[in-house]
């Protein structure tokens, strides 16, 4: 299994924090959520080598990071540069994880997990779900919220786990359950993420891709209960670091 880790974005909304630092490599309870990231992987079988994809402007802060990283973890690890210098020309997240495919070779099972993201559970539980199924699985979150819905992509899932539909930021939100930018791919499923790019669909958001994975293809959602931490702005960034469980 080969792992992305989509970290290309700006963190505009962290500024100032991230003017000159991606928001992956800010501290959370003494080591950069990017290491948080990379742990949880670590736990899984069978990973053989993790990608973080960046832009221009952060891609140095991340080949820094891992020089100083690299003997502490049993994990290849590779950082890449999409070429993109400001929000006006970026990617996008299913963009940088086609690029990454494509840069790479990728031909294997995939598992995608976002890199602005911590939470207070294995992931584990999740993988050996998608071994059990066999085909796209994304992990959830249990919100118990409707306003927090709102501000989220959900999945909306039968008895059986299977998500039925997808919903990217509703006003009228169909469940609470809140996706985690965690992402499992059968090797035989990974090229829908080209054809989604090929048919005109909007890159920008896994989201996006998400709705139109519900209507052309199966997809499983796995709920987490336990603590999820989305760093998207300052005041979740110290909720975070109090409340983060390593």
């Amino acid at each position: 299994m080969k792992v992305i880790i989509p970290a290309a974005g700006y963190a505009t909304r962290l500024y100032p924090l991230t003017e000159d630092r991606p928001k992956a490599l800010l501290d959370v309870k003494g080591k950069p959520i990017l290491e948080h990231i990379v742990a949880r992987i670590e736990e899984l079988p069978s990973v053989e080598e993790v990608f973080i994809v960046s832009n221009e402007k952060y891609c140095k802060n991340f080949v820094d990071w891992l020089s100083g990283f690299e003997g502490k973890t049993k994990l290849k690890i590779k950082v890449l540069n999409d070429g993109t210098t400001s929000n006006d020309d970026r990617l996008g997240q299913v963009g940088d994880i086609q690029f990454v495919i494509e840069k790479e070779n990728i031909d294997d099972d995939l598992l995608v997990v976002a890199g602005d993201n911590l939470y207070n559970f294995s992931l584990t539980p999740v993988f050996n779900f998608f071994r059990e199924k066999q085909t796209i699985v994304e992990a959830l979150w249990d919100s118990k919220s409707e306003e927090v819905a709102r501000q989220q992509g959900i999945g909306v899932l039968d008895e059986t786990g299977k998500m039925v539909e997808y919903q990217e930021k509703p006003e009228h939100p169909k469940s609470t359950l809140t996706g985690l930018g965690i992402y499992f791919f059968p090797r035989e499923q990974v090229k829908l993420l080209k054809r989604f790019i090929e048919e005109g669909n909007d890159a920008d958001k896994m989201g996006y891709f998400m709705i139109w994975l519900t209507e052309n293809s199966t997809v499983y959602g796995y709920t987490y209960h336990k603590k999820w931490f989305d760093i998207g702005w300052p005041s979740a960034l110290e909720t975070a670091r109090e409340e983060f469980v390593p």
